[in-house]
């Protein structure tokens, strides 16, 4: 194996764990030492492999169709959030709920159903197939508006709507740059388009996207700590790659190939919303162990003091 010789490591700030994410790992464990019963969680919590294992272990379901939740049992809904559809299953079923929903995707949810109730048509900008934005898509309900998603600004060329009022609103985890090109193309097909008053990309998605670009001018590789379906960690390895660098998404050091790292006299390490800092600390001392060294140098984009409180009925 190549040693990693004269290479510095450069960590960015923040990375790691958003409120969100510490609030709906939260709710999971304290539902866990109130309970003497099964936890149920309606798909993974977040999206990290090392999280669902470490909650799986201490006996948490991880489920995605409610068939297979008893009636009367606890469930948890996701910080990705779920359909009205889910919702009322839930009801029927005589679950109790802690919803472990994002703050920030319940924002957007509350756009949606204001949409809903005056029937104007909603673009959505996600993609397809993500938890958040099957969530999202399944709380419009209007008699007369619809709802459409769109991932690219190829899918804007081939939009149709008829109805005059029409509005935008976005998964929270897109890529800021790649986003605001599609928002421009809406406005330029639908000048009188409506869109959120603030940016529906969360708070923590866009810190880690900048502090990543910070650093990359300084980097000859970048190591993103996280999970392959987490979406916000996708997005760091792809713009580094769009700065014409090698980057690598892991979730353990020991799915990186150093042999690949052997030339790097700098390598960047960022992780995802949903990566734990011991992940990254782990990948830091298999990284001195071949050889690497800390950097001297500090950079950070932007200290996070954002803080998600746990439900009433999980603080007593």
């Amino acid at each position: 194996m190549m040693k990693l010789k004269d290479c510095e490591i450069l960590l960015t700030e923040p990375r790691g764990f958003c409120a969100g994410v510490e609030r709906a790992i939260g709710i999971v464990n304290r539902a866990i030492e109130m309970f003497d019963e099964e936890i149920y969680v309606k798909h993974e919590v977040v999206h990290n492999k090392n999280v669902i294992e470490e909650l799986t272990k201490k006996g948490v379901v991880f489920i995605e169709s409610l068939t297979e939740v008893p009636d009367k049992s606890i469930l948890i809904y996701s910080a990705h959030g779920v359909s009205k559809e889910v919702t009322d299953i839930a009801q029927k079923k005589n679950l109790t709920i802690f919803d472990a929903t994002c703050p920030l995707v319940t924002k957007v949810h509350f756009e949606i159903h204001k949409y809903a109730r005056e029937n104007i048509d909603v673009i959505l900008i996600g993609h397809n197939g993500h938890p958040e934005v099957e969530g999202t898509m399944g709380q419009y309900k209007s008699k007369e508006g619809k709802i459409y998603l769109v991932e690219s600004k190829a899918d804007v060329e081939t939009l149709e709507i008829k109805n005059k009022k029409i509005s935008y609103v976005t998964q929270t985890t897109l890529s800021v740059d790649d986003t605001q090109d599609i928002v421009d193309a809406l406005k330029e097909k639908y000048p009188n388009i409506e869109g959120p008053k603030k940016s529906d990309i969360c708070y923590a998605t866009q810190n880690r996207q900048e502090a990543v670009k910070k650093i990359l001018d300084l980097c000859d590789a970048l190591i993103v700590v996280g999970s392959q379906n987490s979406s916000n960690s996708q997005r760091l390895k792809e713009i580094a790659i769009q700065y014409g660098k090698d980057a690598y998404l892991i979730d353990h050091e020991s799915q990186l190939d150093i042999n690949k790292l052997g030339t790097s006299k700098v390598i960047g390490i960022t992780a995802g919303a949903s990566a734990p800092e011991h992940t990254v600390q782990a990948l830091i001392r298999f990284l001195i162990n071949n050889g690497a060294k800390m950097s001297n140098e500090e950079i950070a984009f932007k200290e996070e003091a954002v803080v998600f409180s746990l439900p009433k009925s999980l603080r007593q």
